[in-house]
């Protein structure tokens, strides 16, 4: 053997031996590759959702940020306004501004506020405006939800340690769908409640309370809650005891948000009982310090998801820490480290609504993996068959060029961490075919520089010269539209991508350079070279 052949099959050594350790370790075996493998929803069993991003959650979180910097910006310009109130999900209305002060609150829209448009003057109290978010901008925050939600999602999960997961967007434009695949989840009930819980931390200054029911909070304002105020239920039980808890009227806008949150983690209220304690970073603690040193004696209500947490009554001046506790009773110890979870992973910019739920089971997906294996191994052996009765000696070659190519595309599909599906198990049979097609091109050339008189040497070199930009031509468009099936396909579709991707790539290989350097060998082998069994 010479050295050129020495080292072409050093190299095709190397690269079989990496593949085999990348999905069956090394040494290999079974338990090694089950564990290196990584099967999908349908062939592993498990539970797929379609979920829906409330987007209008986001818009009005965006509208309530921007009272709270117009307030501010107001109050630092000596600016009497008589009250800002949210009136839609992306709109807010500022009543009664101090009509000297009308080219200042206008000069401050537009030079601070440059992505609201002032849609209107007029309304019951003079100088009222109405205050709308621009249409492009409100989109963008819309799309920007859905994305900041899969990415909170996925945080949540991967906590969790459940494993790999498909998380995706679903639908057409404007939808605002995520598809979650989760293979082989214990508890998918415990899954689904932290991937929904929004987590909004919201500390809001209590107006008045507690009451029994709503219709005591607003009888107090003569029958309706002003619109810069909210009624909000409580977690808090009644001095009777009683399970249908109790309200409060707090601020509409809060003071400090879960956008402030630093850190969160499991602790223990004054009696004992699980409960959660959190901080805040720079700007929510001096936030946090402002309102309670301007708020003596007022109650502060710890808001978690619209519902109140407790409400404690403000003693001193408070910065950058706070516990949320459970009511009378605490927090159960899983609910307690759920809580922390979820609030470190980061709030959802928006409430999230279940819209579809399949579930696999792990029957299922074994029978689809024994249907898979079964039409693998009818197609290989077929191919095989056929190779060796129409190819002679020559179909070997191509057997061998075949399982190596199998054989690097599920060590590559180990390494990228690429799950195994149904129609990934296509796309392998699918490789199977155009790694057989690359060596008929190759071997039907072969055939007619022989009919055409040169020997065995000059009729495989040219061979593969000239058959190889024809090999590149037709992987190209195969990756292309391959490409095309990963960026725009759903979760099924996308396993047949990646693998018919890595399979295209690695046939490359194995019918141009494998196949080569095993012809080149038999052919050193014999001292006169005239045929070759093909």
């Amino acid at each position: 053997m010479n050295k050129r052949l020495r080292n072409r099959a050093l190299i095709i050594l190397g690269v079989t031996i990496l593949s085999i350790s990348l999905f069956a370790g090394f040494p290999p075996s079974v338990a090694k590759m089950k564990e290196k493998v990584v099967l999908g929803l349908d062939l592993r069993g498990g539970t797929q959702l379609v979920l829906e991003v409330v987007t209008d959650d986001a818009i009005r979180g965006e509208t309530d940020q921007a009272i709270e910097s117009m307030k501010g910006q107001l109050q630092k310009e000596n600016i009497v306004v008589r009250q800002i109130n949210r009136t839609a999900p992306n709109t807010f209305l500022a009543v009664g501004v101090d009509p000297t002060k009308d080219a200042d609150f206008r000069r401050i829209l537009n030079e601070r506020f440059t992505e609201w448009d002032l849609v209107s003057t007029a309304g019951e109290v003079p100088n009222t405006y109405t205050v709308r978010l621009k249409p492009n901008q409100e989109k963008d925050y819309r799309d920007g939800s859905v994305d900041q939600a899969m990415k909170t999602i996925r945080n949540r999960i991967d906590q969790l340690g459940v494993g790999e997961i498909v998380l995706q967007k679903h639908g057409g434009p404007g939808q605002n769908e995520i598809l979650v695949q989760l293979p082989g989840v214990d508890d998918p009930a415990r899954v689904k409640n932290i991937m929904q819980s929004q987590a909004q931390l919201e500390l809001k200054l209590v107006d008045s309370g507690p009451y029994p029911n709503q219709a005591a909070a607003a009888q107090n304002y003569g029958g309706v809650v002003p619109a810069n105020l909210e009624v909000l239920p409580s977690v808090e039980r009644t001095s009777t005891g009683s399970s249908d808890g109790t309200f409060y009227v707090v601020q509409q806008t809060a003071a400090v948000s879960g956008r402030d949150l630093k850190g969160a983690f499991p602790s223990r209220d004054e009696n004992g009982k699980p409960a959660v304690s959190f901080n805040l970073n720079a700007p929510g603690a001096d936030r946090m310090a402002h309102t309670t040193e301007a708020n003596i004696g007022k109650m502060l209500a710890i808001v978690l998801d619209h519902r109140i947490q407790s409400a404690p009554r403000i003693n001193g001046r408070i910065s950058d820490n706070g516990i949320i506790t459970g009511g009378a009773s605490g927090f159960a110890p899983q609910a307690a480290q759920d809580l922390s979870l979820v609030l470190k992973s980061g709030a959802l910019p928006a409430s999230i609504k279940y819209l579809d739920e399949e579930v696999v089971g792990p029957s299922l997906g074994a029978d689809s993996i024994r249907a898979g294996l079964i039409a693998a191994i009818v197609a290989l052996v077929s191919v095989v068959i056929f190779m060796l009765i129409y190819y002679r000696l020559s179909g070997v070659n191509a057997t061998i060029a075949m399982i190596l190519n199998l054989i690097i595309l599920f060590g590559a599909m180990a390494y990228f961490g690429a799950a195994l599906t149904l129609p990934g198990i296509a796309g392998v049979i699918l490789t199977i075919g155009v790694g057989i097609d690359s060596n008929v091109l190759i071997f039907e050339r072969i055939r007619e520089e022989l009919h055409a008189g040169k020997t065995a040497v000059s009729a495989v070199a040219t061979s593969f010269g000239r058959v190889f930009i024809t090999l590149v031509d037709t992987h190209l468009a195969a990756l292309i539209s391959a490409t095309f099936l990963f960026l725009f396909g759903t979760g099924p579709v996308k396993g047949f991508a990646v693998t018919l991707v890595i399979g295209l790539i690695s046939n490359m290989f194995t019918a141009v350079f494998v196949s080569r350097t095993l012809f080149d060998w038999v052919l050193s082998r014999k001292q006169r070279v005239e045929s070759i069994s093909i």
